[in-house]
């Protein structure tokens, strides 16, 4: 069961992409961390696509409890700032539906 593995890594590799700009446009860093940002984003759509899913969609919709909850992981260790309850709340709750989405039995 490789999917967990393959969307925590995707969340990482989006999570460093997006905040690549975010420190060149917002917190006034280099224009170079543009480029690892790109490359970046690059892998984790690849990553994204190894996923073992019937349908783009699908897989996606699963993606973004994992990514909610990465992003505050990131907030943590990376930012510097706490999750507080409701942050780690909301993330328990979307990884309870991705895992609905991802697991949940299908019809025909």
């Amino acid at each position: 069961m490789v999917t967990p593995f393959v969307y925590v890594g995707a969340a990482l590799a989006e999570i460093f992409g997006c905040f690549a700009f975010w420190a060149w446009l917002r917190l006034g860093k280099s224009v170079l961390w543009v480029a690892p940002g790109m490359l970046s984003l690059a892998l984790f759509a690849w990553l994204l696509a190894l996923v073992d899913s019937d349908a783009a969609g699908r897989a996606y919709a699963a993606y973004g409890g994992v990514y909610i909850a990465a992003s505050l992981g990131w907030l943590w260790a990376i930012e510097g700032m706490r999750p507080d309850r409701w942050d780690a709340t909301g993330a328990v709750i979307c990884l309870a539906g991705a895992a609905i989405i991802l697991f949940g039995p299908r019809s025909g």
